[in-house]
């Protein structure tokens, strides 16, 4: 199994998910590793391990405010994606009318 050492901020869509959903309730100190690194650098982290990896999730205080606003975060992108499709289809249809008219010229 592959150990991976990733801060939060450098997870993609799915591993994040899996974070929130593994510590929907923040973590607790028992929860936390702490390890010196190659460097020498004391290092706490969360596990997350899915099925060929485990991720050490460095911790700070940053991620308890990510995973306590993950759900806010996430309605927000999808209201923006929206809003970006209803927009892009606006413009679609304008096009369309526009070239229509270019070629009817009545």
């Amino acid at each position: 199994m592959k150990r991976i050492l990733v801060d939060y901020k450098k997870l993609d869509h799915h591993i994040a998910t899996l974070l929130i959903e593994t510590y929907p309730d923040g973590y607790g100190d028992d929860d936390i590793i702490s390890f010196k690194n190659a460097k020498g650098e004391f290092i706490q982290a969360v596990e997350l391990q899915t099925e060929d990896t485990l991720y050490l999730v460095k911790i700070s205080q940053s991620l308890s405010h990510f995973i306590s606003n993950f759900e806010d975060n996430i309605e927000k992108e999808l209201e923006m994606k929206e809003e970006r499709m209803a927009e892009e289809k606006e413009l679609e249809l304008n096009l369309e009318q526009e070239l229509d008219e270019e070629a009817d010229p009545d």
